[in-house]
């Protein structure tokens, strides 16, 4: 058994620069990869897709969520969840926001040939500025 101290490690996140969301993963296996992100006033990850399922739960502030077509307010202990190739990215509003991000099955552990859906939302990630995890 393993415990994690989510808010610790969200804490301890470091950030690639002061204008990008601290992120750490703080599991990773060939089942599921957990990434912990924390968001300051105003900061965001910009809509993209995964090939796996993403499930963000809300641990402390308040943010949103967004989807294709429309985005949702998430407070502490609330949870979305985005399909297999469904655009999805967060921001955190006029306070910090922590989100856990569950990622299923993990990235790249089913296939080792990466699907066009995969391959077209890397480049569609990396020329948005967001991290593909």
């Amino acid at each position: 058994m393993r415990i994690l101290d989510i808010r610790r490690a969200a804490a301890d996140a470091p950030a690639p620069n002061a204008s990008r969301p601290a992120t750490a993963i703080v599991h990773d296996s060939a089942d599921a990869r957990l990434v912990v992100f924390r968001l300051a006033p105003g900061q965001s990850v910009p809509p993209h897709r995964s090939v796996s399922t993403v499930t963000l739960t809300a641990i402390s502030g308040r943010g949103f969520a967004r989807g294709a077509a429309d985005e949702c307010a998430l407070a502490p202990g609330e949870t979305v969840i985005f399909e297999p190739n469904e655009l999805h990215g967060m921001r955190a509003e006029d306070e910090e926001l922590v989100l856990l991000a569950t990622i299923t099955p993990r990235p790249g552990a089913r296939s080792t040939v990466a699907s066009d859906a995969h391959v077209l939302a890397r480049a569609a990630v990396a020329n948005s500025g967001a991290e593909e995890l």
